[in-house]
């Protein structure tokens, strides 16, 4: 499994948490990137978590060991775009992951993830680990 790959908010949770098929595709893939969305989300999940600074920790040892690819005007007009193919398909889908489906389009990245509902967004590559 060569190639670049975006890990959905789902898939680093999986990679935390140290699941065996996520780490094994890992091995093989030639370059990871994650956004700075999904780090939000987990940010997020560790704020209202009951070990609050543990999992702070392990986000940000996680993060400084990844490249993380941030949101500019080539990603928003993304959004625009997949915001409104969705729209017409009447196939919503949550912010966060159009946004993370921006970045992944916008450097033609494979999403990795666990969410079906990425394959309503046009010209998306996805794949499940």
């Amino acid at each position: 499994m060569n190639g670049k790959f975006l890990l959905d908010t789902n898939i680093i949770i999986a990679v935390l948490g140290e699941d065996d098929s996520v780490q094994k595709c890992l091995a093989q893939a030639e370059e990871v990137f994650i956004s700075s969305v999904a780090l939000g989300e987990l940010y997020f999940g560790a704020c209202k978590s009951k070990r609050i600074e543990d999992n702070l920790m392990r986000i940000d040892e996680f993060a400084s060991g990844n490249t993380v690819l941030v949101c500019d005007t080539d990603t928003a007009r993304n959004y625009g775009l997949i915001k409104n193919q969705l729209r017409k398909k009447g196939k919503p889908i949550p912010e966060n992951d159009i946004w993370i489906a921006s970045i992944a389009r916008q450097y033609d990245l494979v999403l990795v993830t666990r969410d079906d509902h990425f394959s309503n967004v046009d010209g998306l590559k996805c794949e499940e680990w």
